[in-house]
C-alpha cells in the first residue's frame, strides 16, 4: 500500500492550486483563501495563466512553470482539462492530487471515453494518487490545511471524519463548530475514483493524532480494501459509522413479487451491511446527532468485561424511561443478586422493591447516592452504572454531582450520568464533562449511550475471532461431498436434488432425514410402502423451490392410496396454477415426530460485493412471510455462530417455553460452523437452503435442503474475511534440534510479540525499523499482529517456551501492492536465536508463498551495515541496488525466475532447518 502517497495528501510540504481564481464564489477562489486562512506553513503555489496574483499570492502560468514540485495538487479546473494536467504533474513528480470536478463517469473526451477511465489511467501511469472527483476536499487543522471549499472553520481535535457526501460533510462541520468538536482530519471522498475508505482508514488507524474515526457511508466500491482496513482500524481505536440508504429500493411500476426470491430475497442490502459493519468491529449508529455522542461515550468509558447495567434514579419515572429505551434496543436489565440486594436494603428506604433500576427516592441525599455506588462496587454487581438525578426542592443537585464525581475515582466499572433537565443542571453537566464522566440530559440518551458501549464491546470481541480454514471440531468427508458436486456439474446441472443436497450435508456431519425419489404417483405409492408409512410427500421441480405455493407438499399420508391421490392432486394443481412448471418426480420421507422441535432456517447466499453470507432465522412456512433473518459473514467459529443465533428473531423460540425444554443451542451453532466449513471447502456452492432445520433439546436434523452451484471457477477471494490459512502451517526443526512451527500470525500473538521484541538488541531493532524503537505503541502492534490474509502475510516462527507458553522466535512479512505485482518484505530474528536457520527458513517460506500468490517482484530495504542479512539474501539470488535513502540497499528478487536459477548454492540450499 502506498502510504507514502497518502502522506503527500495529508502532510504535504507544498501545495499547488491549479485553477486558482480571483472571482468570488468560484471553487478555485474559495480553496485558495481557505488554504491561506488555515495557516498552512508550507509553500502555496496558485496556477492561473490569466492572473498575476490570486488572494495576494503571485500565480504561475502552468504546472511546468512552478518553481518546485508540489507534493499535493488541488485541481479546481473543468473536468476536460484534468488528464492533461495530471500528465504534467506526473512528469514533475507530484504524487497526490485532489479533483474537485464531479460527474467524471458521465463526461467524455473527444474519443468518447469516460473521463473517469482516462483520468485513472493517466494517474496510475505516473503513480499519482487521487482524491475525488466531486470531493469537498480535506482538512487537517493541526497542520493548518484547509483544502476545501467549505465556509465553515474547523478547530483541531482528536476525531477524524470521513464522508462520502460533501453535503453531509458540510452539515457535520457546521454542526460541530458551536459544540466545540474538533477534528484531526476531515476527508470528503467524493466519487472515490481512486482513494476510498480502505486507504484512508489505514492511514488514520496509525495516526497518533486521531483518537477515534467517524464514517458516513453510502456505498462501498472495493470490499477487500474496506474490510481489511476497517478491521485493522477498529482493533486499534473506536470506529463509528452511519450507513445511509437503509430503505429498500422500490420495484419498477407494475413489477410483481416473484413467487420465489431465493435466499437473497429473505434479506435486504441493509441487513448485509449491518452484518459487515458488525464483523468489521464498527459501531453503527442511526442518526448524525448520535454520531459524536456515541464516539465520545466510547472513548471516555472504561473497557467493559460484561454487559450488566445497573441504573440508579431518585424517582421511578427516570428508571422506567431508561429501561424502556434499553428494551427497545434489545437489552433486558439484569436482576441484582441476593447479596447485593441485602447490602442495599441496609442503605435504602424499606419501600425499595429490590429491583433494578434502583429507585433511591425523590429525597435522596448526596450521601445516599455515594453509599449506593459504594455498595454496588464493593459487590462487583455491575459492569456499568447509570446514575440519574431529577432536580427537585428536596435535594441538592450540585452536592450530589460532587459526591458522584468523588465516588467515580474508586469505581471499578463504566460510569454514566444523567442529570435531567436543561439550564437548571447545566453547571453539573459541565462538572461531569470536566471530570471525564459521560453525561446526558435524558434517561433515554443515557440508556442509548450504554447500548453504544456494549455494542462496541461485543463488536471488538467478535473482531478478535479468527476462524481457521480447516475445522478442528469435526472431520468432513470432503471427497464424498466433492463427488456429489462433480457428478452434477459433469451432467450440466447447477442445482442439486434434495437427496444430493442432503448427501453433501451428511458428509459434513449434519444430521439429515433420508429422502427417497419417485418418478410418478404410482411409484410414489410403492416407495411409501417400502420406507414405511406415514410419509411426507413433495414435488420435485427445477422450476419451483417454494413447493407450498402450489400445494406441492403433503404431510402425514398414512396409506399408499393417500400418497398416490396426493401426488395426482399436485400435478393437477400445478397444471392449473403454474403451467410453466415442470414436475419431474416426487420426494418422500418418513414422517419425523416433531414433538417440541423448533423449525429453523439455515441459508447461504452470495452477495455481489461481500461474497458468501450465512442466513439464520425462523424456518417453516413463516420464512417467506416474515423475512426477519440474521446475517453472518463466514468463516464462523462457535462464538461467531452463537452470536448469529442470538441476533436472530428465532433466538426467543429456542428457550424453555410452556414446558418444552430449551433447544440445543450448541448443536445449532455447530451446524452453522459446519455450513461455514462447507463453503470454504466447496467453492462451487453459491446458495444453500436448509428449511426446516428441526432443533430440539436432542440436537438438530435437516428435513429439507437445496444447494445451488456455480459452474464457472469460483473467485479465490470470494470471502469478505479470509479465514486463518491453517494449511500454511509447517513443522520444522532448528539446527539445535528444537522443534518450531512456521505459521501465519494471529491476533493472539500480540503478547508474545512484545516478549519477542524485548529479546532484541538495540542494533537489531535499528536494522528492522531503521531507527531504535524502545516500545511499539499498542496501535502499531495491533497493526502488526492483526492482519488481513487477503492482502498481506506474516509468518512467525513459534516454539514452546520452558513454561509451556508460546514463544515467537522470528517474523517475516510481506505486503503486496494493490496490483499484486510487487511485495515489500521485512524480516527479524530474535537476537539470541541467530545461527539456527530461522532466517533462511522463514525467508524460503515467504518466497514460496509469494511466488504461489502470483507476486512478481519481491523486494525490501536493508541497511548497508546489516551484512549478515545481505549475505543471506545473496544466497537466495537477490540483486542489490541503491535506495532513495543514504545507507540503505534496495534488495530485489524476480519471483518469475525458476527457483533453481535464482538461488545460488549455500545456506539457501542447506539452511539447517528440516521440514
Amino acid at each position: 500500500m502506498s502510504f507514502h502517497f497518502l502522506q503527500s495528501l495529508f502532510d504535504p510540504q507544498s501545495i499547488a492550486v491549479i485553477g486558482a481564481s480571483a472571482r468570488p464564489q468560484r471553487i478555485g477562489n474559495v480553496v485558495m483563501r481557505n488554504l491561506l486562512a488555515g495557516g498552512f506553513g508550507g509553500v502555496i503555489m496558485p496556477v492561473n495563466p490569466k492572473r498575476q496574483a490570486v488572494a495576494g499570492v503571485l500565480t504561475y502560468p502552468s504546472v511546468a512553470a512552478l518553481p518546485q514540485t508540489p507534493d499535493l495538487a488541488i485541481l479546481c479546473t473543468p473536468a476536460a482539462s484534468i488528464p492533461v494536467l495530471l500528465d504534467e504533474l506526473g512528469l514533475r513528480g507530484t504524487r497526490a492530487a485532489i479533483i474537485m470536478a464531479g460527474y467524471l463517469a458521465t463526461t467524455f473526451d473527444a474519443d468518447g471515453r469516460a473521463l473517469e477511465t482516462v483520468i485513472l489511467e493517466t494517474a496510475r501511469r505516473h503513480g499519482i494518487r487521487l482524491l475525488g472527483g466531486g470531493t469537498l476536499g480535506i482538512l487537517v487543522p493541526k497542520a493548518g490545511i484547509n483544502a476545501t471549499f467549505s465556509q465553515v472553520r474547523v478547530e483541531p481535535g482528536m476525531l477524524a471524519f470521513v464522508s462520502q457526501s460533501d453535503a453531509v460533510g458540510t452539515m457535520v462541520l457546521d454542526w460541530a463548530r458551536p459544540k466545540k468538536v474538533g477534528f484531526s482530519h476531515f476527508v470528503s471522498l467524493g466519487d472515490a475514483l481512486d482513494i476510498g475508505f480502505g486507504e484512508v482508514l489505514d492511514f488514520l488507524a496509525s495516526d497518533p493524532d486521531t483518537q477515534a474515526i467517524l464514517l458516513y457511508i453510502e456505498s462501498i466500491r472495493d470490499r477487500r480494501s474496506f474490510m481489511a482496513a476497517a478491521r485493522a482500524a477498529a482493533r486499534n481505536k473506536p470506529v463509528v459509522a452511519i450507513k445511509a440508504g437503509r430503505a429498500p429500493r422500490r420495484r419498477q411500476a407494475g413489477g410483481a413479487e416473484p413467487s420465489y426470491l431465493g435466499m437473497a430475497g429473505l434479506i435486504s442490502s441493509d441487513d448485509v451491511f449491518d452484518a459487515v459493519l458488525r464483523r468489521a468491529g464498527i459501531l453503527r449508529v442511526e442518526h448524525l446527532d448520535e454520531l459524536f455522542g456515541a464516539v465520545e461515550t466510547v472513548v471516555r468509558s472504561r473497557p467493559m468485561n460484561g454487559s450488566r447495567l445497573v441504573a440508579i434514579s431518585n424517582g421511578g419515572g427516570g428508571g422506567i424511561m431508561a429501561e424502556d429505551s434499553l428494551y427497545l434496543g434489545g437489552y433486558a436489565m439484569p436482576a441484582l443478586d441476593a447479596d447485593t440486594v441485602a447490602k442495599l436494603r441496609r442503605i435504602l428506604p424499606a419501600s425499595w422493591d429490590g429491583c433494578n433500576p434502583i429507585d433511591i427516592r425523590v429525597d435522596a441525599s448526596a450521601a445516599r447516592y455515594e453509599a449506593v455506588l459504594g455498595a454496588l462496587c464493593e459487590q462487583r454487581a455491575a459492569d456499568a452504572i447509570l446514575v440519574m438525578h431529577t432536580p427537585n426542592a428536596l435535594s441538592n443537585s450540585g452536592e450530589i454531582a460532587a459526591a458522584v464525581i468523588k465516588a467515580a475515582k474508586s469505581i471499578n466499572c463504566t460510569l454514566l450520568t444523567c442529570w435531567v433537565g436543561d439550564e437548571s443542571v447545566a453547571a453539573e453537566r459541565k462538572r461531569f464533562a470536566a471530570a471525564g464522566i459521560p453525561t446526558f440530559s435524558t434517561p433515554g440518551h443515557g440508556a442509548r449511550a450504554f447500548l453504544h458501549i456494549d455494542n462496541h464491546r461485543l463488536a471488538r470481541e467478535l473482531l478478535m475471532q479468527v476462524p481457521p480454514s480447516i475445522s478442528t471440531g469435526f472431520t468432513p468427508d470432503l471427497d464424498g461431498a466433492r463427488q456429489v458436486l462433480r457428478a452434477a456439474l459433469d451432467k450440466g446441472r447447477t442445482q442439486l436434488t434434495e437427496a444430493e443436497s442432503k448427501a453433501v450435508l451428511a458428509a459434513y456431519g449434519i444430521p439429515v432425514v433420508a429422502t427417497h425419489a419417485a418418478n410418478d404417483p404410482q411409484d410414489a405409492a410403492r416407495v411409501a410402502q417400502q420406507i414405511g408409512l406415514p410419509v411426507a410427500l413433495a414435488v420435485m421441480s427445477r422450476d419451483l423451490r417454494r413447493k407450498w405455493d402450489i400445494g406441492g407438499v403433503a404431510l402425514n399420508l398414512e396409506t399408499a392410496e393417500a400418497v398416490e391421490a396426493a401426488a395426482r392432486g399436485m400435478i393437477e394443481r400445478a397444471r392449473i396454477t403454474c403451467p410453466e412448471v415442470t414436475i419431474s418426480g416426487y420426494n418422500l420421507q418418513t414422517m419425523q415426530p416433531r414433538g417440541h422441535a423448533r423449525q429453523l432456517l439455515v441459508g447461504v447466499t452470495t452477495d455481489p460485493l461481500f461474497g458468501p453470507l450465512i442466513i439464520f432465522g425462523e424456518g417453516g412456512r413463516a420464512t417467506g412471510i416474515r423475512r426477519d433473518m440474521a446475517v453472518g459473514l463466514p468463516p464462523l467459529n462457535l462464538p461467531l455462530a452463537q452470536d448469529l443465533i442470538e441476533r436472530s428473531s428465532a433466538a426467543a423460540l429456542l428457550d424453555t417455553h410452556r414446558g418444552d425444554p430449551a433447544a440445543d443451542r450448541d448443536a445449532i451453532a455447530l451446524a452453522l460452523t459446519k455450513v461455514s466449513q462447507l463453503l470454504i471447502d466447496l467453492p462451487e456452492i453459491v446458495e444453500l437452503d436448509i428449511n426446516p432445520l428441526f432443533a430440539s433439546d436432542r440436537g438438530v436434523t435437516a428435513v429439507d435442503a437445496h444447494i445451488q452451484l456455480l459452474a464457472a471457477p469460483a473467485n479465490p477471494h470470494r470471502f469478505a474475511i479470509q479465514p486463518y490459512p491453517k494449511t500454511l502451517e509447517q513443522q520444522a526443526t532448528l539446527r539445535n534440534g528444537r522443534p518450531v512451527l512456521f505459521r501465519p500470525i494471529r491476533p493472539e500473538d500480540e503478547a508474545a510479540h512484545y516478549v519477542f521484541l524485548s529479546h532484541m538488541s538495540e542494533q537489531d531493532l535499528v536494522y528492522r525499523f531503521f531507527h531504535y524503537v524502545k516500545q511499539i505503541p499498542r496501535r502499531d502492534m495491533a497493526r502488526l499482529t492483526q492482519i488481513d490474509y487477503d492482502r498481506e502475510m506474516a509468518f512467525v516462527a513459534s516454539a514452546t517456551g520452558e513454561g509451556g507458553e508460546a514463544e515467537t522466535l522470528g517474523v517475516v512479512r510481506v505486503v503486496a501492492a494493490p496490483d499484486n505485482q510487487t511485495g515489500e518484505f521485512a524480516i527479524i530474528i530474535r537476537s539470541d536465536m541467530k545461527g539456527q536457520g530461522l532466517g533462511s527458513g522463514l525467508m524460503r517460506k515467504m518466497i514460496d508463498y509469494s511466488r504461489e500468490r502470483g507476486i512478481r517482484i519481491f523486494r525490501g530495504d536493508v541497511m548497508y551495515d546489516n551484512q549478515p542479512m545481505l549475505a543471506l539474501l545473496k544466497d537466495f539470488g537477490f540483486s542489490f541496488g541503491r535506495s532513495e535513502e543514504a545507507g540503505i540497499v534496495r534488495c530485489t528478487l524476480d519471483l518469475q525466475v525458476p527457483p533453481g536459477q535464482a538461488a545460488a548454492t549455500g545456506r539457501a540450499g542447506n539452511a539447517g532447518v528440516e521440514t
